[in-house]
């Protein structure tokens, strides 16, 4: 990939842009209308608030589309993929771009919670192209209409994950401290196995029961052994674990497929790679973000994929957890994505 660094800014650029305009539109905008479908795509529903970020993108892709060949990864592109400039050759791209515009779509269109916007940058293997080789990601807050801070979040594959927090009032921007939770056990702090939707919740949860009975023991009358945070979206979680406020999150979602064929419901909504196109910005905090089956986190850039992961805000956390999460999809027979 050329010039990183430099394509970098130009993203933190679109990052804000795409904020501001987002915001302004919430601002001016009922609930019920930016939560009006638009149309359904490929990997998921579009509502009326997720297309105010596409013409934002498309003039980006363009400008940038002067400076260098590359692929474009998104929702509402033919195949979920496009090639920049027109007609320039894949194969010999300089890099491939997943963006997904928000990321907490729900959450945001009714004023409950941030929503994130997502861009990742991964060198060119042609097909073969999956989260590994992610070399530069983004990740900015879109903030609710009562909230004047909104924090944005980058890393260059090695060179550590940066932050900064800006006050939409003042227009100022200062270093926001990335420090993941250095608790050694999920005791007293927050520990989610995400289940946002309904099919299946009930055998999430009875996994999360599981864990949590095996790591720390039967509660004590009247006590809360730890919490849990539904958060939405991927990027969301990620940040929780990132910012010290969440200890471990897993979404296994993929892996609940059989089980609703079995019940005769249909394929439910799971975690696509765009929406976790970002996870390096996590490794390079100190976050461990694995697959489902607790080796590293991978999947092609598509909009199609699957995508069953896990997230330890340190070493401790995952040696407490991980071996019981592993023996609860164990005992479920669960295939892994």
């Amino acid at each position: 990939m050329r010039d990183p660094e430099t394509l970098l800014e130009r993203i933190r650029g679109l990052h804000a842009a795409m904020r501001d305009e987002i915001v302004a539109a919430t601002e001016r905008r009922s609930a019920e209308s930016m939560a009006a479908v638009d149309r359904d795509g490929a990997g998921d529903t579009i509502y009326a608030i997720d297309t105010i970020a596409e013409a934002t993108i498309e003039r980006f892709a363009e400008a940038l589309a002067h400076d260098r060949a590359f692929v474009m990864v998104a929702e509402g592109l033919p195949g979920g993929r496009r090639v920049y400039p027109q007609g320039a050759d894949e194969a010999a791209a300089d890099c491939w771009i997943v963006i997904d515009p928000i990321d907490g779509t729900r959450g945001l269109m009714y004023q409950k919670r941030s929503a994130w916007i997502l861009t990742a940058v991964a060198s060119n293997r042609g097909a073969r192209t999956s989260l590994r080789d992610v070399e530069l990601a983004v990740q900015t807050e879109i903030p609710l209409v009562k909230q004047h801070l909104s924090d944005q979040l980058w890393a260059v594959r090695g060179g550590g994950a940066r932050a900064e927090r800006y006050d939409r009032l003042t227009g100022t921007r200062a270093a926001l401290p990335l420090r993941p939770s250095s608790a050694t056990s999920i005791a007293h702090g927050y520990a989610t196995i995400a289940r946002f939707f309904p099919g299946g919740r009930d055998e999430l949860a009875a996994i999360d029961d599981a864990v949590v009975s095996a790591a720390l023991g039967p509660p004590a009358a009247g006590k809360a052994p730890c919490f849990e945070d539904q958060y939405a979206s991927t990027a969301g979680q990620l940040y929780e674990l990132m910012a010290g406020h969440d200890r471990f999150i897993a979404d296994l979602r993929p892996l609940l497929q059989g089980l609703l064929a079995s019940r005769g419901l249909p394929p439910a909504l799971a975690c696509h790679p765009y929406d976790i196109c970002c996870a390096l910005i996590a490794e390079e905090s100190g976050v461990i973000v694995t697959g489902a089956d607790g080796r590293p986190l991978d999947a092609p850039l598509d909009i199609d994929a699957e995508v069953a992961w896990a997230g330890y805000a340190n070493d401790h956390i995952r040696a407490q957890v991980e071996p019981l999460l592993q023996k609860a999809l164990r005992e479920r027979g669960w295939s892994r994505p």
